[in-house]
């Protein structure tokens, strides 16, 4: 059974920073040949804030230059460094893979909070 499980999350001073980790288990990180990560606001949608493919990343423009997304196959685990953060950037982050023929898995979310 494929899973993913974020952790990292928690409460940090505004420009403080944290790093967020999405494990993966049930295949290898090798055959995911998209990982995002999304975040969800209270009352907001949810948003795609920075994604990783074929080892190209991408980001929101609200987090470029902020956000950095990773992948370490020997863990089978992705990142999501964030640094400088802002209130803004307070919501619930999910990590979500793409593998095989149009598979598609969530994790179960990680809560941030930026606020001093």
């Amino acid at each position: 059974q494929v899973r993913l499980v974020e952790s990292g999350g928690g409460l940090v001073q505004p420009g403080g920073s944290l790093r967020l980790s999405c494990v993966v288990s049930g295949i290898s990180s090798g055959m995911i040949y998209v990982m995002d990560w999304y975040r969800q606001a209270p009352g907001k949608q949810r948003e795609l804030v920075a994604g990783i493919t074929s080892g190209s990343p991408n980001y929101a423009d609200s987090v470029k230059g902020r956000f950095t997304i990773s992948g370490d196959n020997a863990r089978n685990t992705y990142y999501l460094q964030m640094n400088n953060l802002k209130p803004e950037d307070t919501a619930v982050y999910y990590c979500n893979a793409k593998y095989g023929l149009q598979n598609s898995i969530w994790g179960q979310g990680t809560q941030v909070t930026v606020s001093s």
